[in-house]
């Protein structure tokens, strides 16, 4: 007969990790008198110590005490998914979702969604992380991450994408640039210009395509992988750049006017969507937030808008989102 809880063992584990009882206690926000029982419950169940007791450097785990508490993981990892089967059989969305997002637009697009899809569903378990197109791939493809907010600029066959926005592209120039008052620039325009390159993987040859399929090749003086880096960069006179997004309030991070023009000629847009391996819709929690995700999009999200000015003292969060929605495309 198993005499310990799975309680008891969060606890096991909590004081493992931290190596104290007192920051445990913090960790899972019980009272160390709590924890300290519990421990001592587990080794009288076991029959053998968990810990060395140090009073100057707090607990250490002993042999005994490290591998029951991997085993001690691994079941408190099933009971987990346990009850994340229930929601599923159930059809409530519950449980843990990991979603990456491009390190271009993770800070603009990624937290707004995550916020709506879980005060929408409160028993999903959110986690996020920020990182290039071709760590996303590899993170999709070792289980890292179940879902990928991605570009479609290489889409793998062995990952599956739903398609949620179109990002024509444009130029982004200072706002005293000569050619900042157009209202839009053709590739050839910018033969002459120094060029400012965000230099991801896949985003850089979208960005540099434009101009090789004219035979041009741009004078490239600065190249950043960060997105804010790039734009101050440009406000500060160091050469235009392209882009598919841009910030709210239209301005660097330095606090710089940019301005934001379209490229002429009908060229490529990029895709904003989700990528995810063939099997991630099995759980129901993905399935919801894919769902969620479509309908967000179609119900007027679109990054790198500013909205209007809305009349009054103070505009409603209903009164912004319907401003949003107003707001031409970018």
């Amino acid at each position: 007969m198993i005499r310990y809880t799975l309680r008891q063992l969060e606890y096991f584990v909590a004081v493992g990790e931290a190596g104290s009882i007192m920051l445990a206690a913090g960790k899972v926000n019980v009272s160390s008198p709590s924890i300290s029982a519990a421990i001592s419950q587990l080794e009288t169940e076991f029959g053998m110590p968990l810990f060395v007791r140090q009073h100057a450097q707090g607990l250490s785990l002993t042999q005994a005490g490290r591998t029951l508490m991997e085993q001690a993981k691994v079941v408190l990892r099933e009971a987990d998914r346990l009850v994340d089967l229930a929601g599923d059989i159930s059809g409530t969305v519950r449980g843990p979702i990991s979603v990456g997002g491009m390190l271009t637009f993770a800070q603009t697009v990624l937290p707004p969604l995550r916020k709506d899809f879980v005060e929408a569903y409160p028993e999903a378990r959110f986690t996020q992380i920020e990182l290039d197109a071709n760590e996303l791939v590899s993170a999709l493809r070792r289980a890292e991450i179940d879902v990928a907010l991605g570009y479609d600029l290489v889409l793998p066959p062995d990952l599956k994408f739903v398609p949620l926005l179109d990002l024509p592209p444009f130029v982004v120039l200072p706002k005293d640039h000569p050619l900042a008052d157009r209202e839009e620039i053709a590739v050839e325009e910018l033969r002459a210009e120094p060029m400012v390159l965000l230099d991801l993987p896949q985003s850089s040859d979208y960005f540099l395509s434009f101009f090789h399929e004219k035979g041009i090749k741009p004078i490239i003086t600065e190249r950043s992988r960060d997105i804010a880096v790039v734009r101050s960069l440009v406000a500060n006179g160091f050469g235009y750049s392209i882009a598919n997004l841009r910030p709210l309030n239209g301005v660097s991070p330095d606090g710089k006017p940019l301005q934001f023009v379209p490229l002429a000629g009908g060229l490529r847009p990029m895709t904003m969507g989700l990528m995810m391996t063939l099997q991630a819709e099995t759980t129901n929690v993905v399935r919801s937030f894919v769902e969620f995700a479509q309908s967000w999009f179609r119900d007027g999200f679109m990054p790198g808008q500013i909205p209007h000015e809305v009349s009054g003292p103070k505009a409603s969060p209903a009164s912004v989102k319907e401003e949003r929605k107003a707001a031409p495309g970018s």
